[in-house]
């Protein structure tokens, strides 16, 4: 494992931790929409409780209506048939049916008043619940609607995430791709942990082998932690800042290099020079040492 792979599998970790967070925060979304249509809701569904128990009035005050209906008829045809007994004791029997069939209507006329008045009520409450959730749904929409665009804006976010990541992980070695989703999984645990400055391993903490750490930084080897798993790779130079300093460092030395040449040109002229001033006046002594021979002959 190169570390070029370990670099692009920091990079491939941090996509994933990006795409992730994108993800919650769409979730997020959930409870937010809850939170701003909750008072429509309420209302809403107060509303349709209300409607409901209006119609079963409504239903009850029919009922009534026809039972009265009813028992007034067979008031009346009591009352017809009353005047055309024969006998005491028929006339006590007819009697007694329309003592009971009057009763029986005087309570259905009372109760069907009581439900005449409970059915306004409700119809006034269902008036009530309905201008209310109008205003409410009013006061939802604006909400709603900016929410509904920060979502589609995060989950175009997550889509470009997604597509970055897949053509990173495309530019990938296989296997190590594959090491890497296995150890990953479908959950959030850490797949690759750079070392600490103590040698240490960055998820878990335990100590690296001094051989493992040479190996890690300088080495082609994969090499996993020992306690947690995780692939184990050198920090990034400079902390990971792209930020040009490398070059800024590089083109200092290349000018300290040129530097170091030119002065050592310098000194090396300088040195043929002075071997060259030697030459001549060691030439100089030997023509006078030859002229004082020739004097002397």
């Amino acid at each position: 494992m190169t570390q070029q792979t370990r670099t692009g599998l920091k990079e491939l970790q941090r996509l994933d931790m990006r795409i992730h967070s994108a993800r919650q925060r769409i979730r997020d979304f959930d409870p937010q929409f809850e939170e701003v249509e909750e008072p429509a809701l309420i209302l809403e569904s107060e509303l349709e409780t209300s409607r409901n128990r209006l119609k079963e009035m409504k239903a009850e005050e029919r009922r009534l209506e026809r039972g009265t209906e009813e028992k007034r008829e067979r008031v009346k045809r009591l009352d017809e048939r009353l005047g055309g007994v024969r006998n005491l004791r028929e006339e006590a029997a007819v009697s007694a049916e329309l003592e009971m069939v009057r009763r029986a209507l005087q309570n259905d006329e009372q109760e069907a008043m009581t439900l005449i008045d409970q059915v306004r009520k409700g119809e006034e409450r269902v008036s009530e619940l309905e201008a209310a959730f109008m205003e409410a749904s009013e006061l939802v929409e604006p909400k709603k609607k900016a929410l509904l665009a920060e979502r589609e804006e995060a989950m175009k976010d997550l889509d470009l995430l997604e597509k970055k990541r897949e053509a990173f992980a495309g530019e990938l070695d296989p296997e190590e791709l594959r090491i890497y989703d296995a150890i990953r999984g479908k959950g959030q645990r850490a797949a690759v942990a750079e070392l600490t400055e103590d040698g240490a391993c960055g998820n878990c903490f335990g100590i690296v082998p001094l051989q493992h750490q040479n190996e890690i930084r300088h080495g082609n080897t994969l090499i996993r932690c020992e306690a947690c798993g995780v692939i184990l790779a050198a920090p990034d130079e400079n902390g990971g800042d792209d930020d040009g300093s490398s070059a800024d460092v590089s083109a200092g030395n290349a000018g300290a290099e040129s530097a170091s040449d030119e002065a050592a040109g310098s000194d090396e002229a300088a040195g043929s020079d002075e071997d060259a001033g030697s030459d001549e006046d060691a030439a100089a002594v030997g023509a006078s040492d030859d002229s004082g021979d020739d004097e002397e002959e």
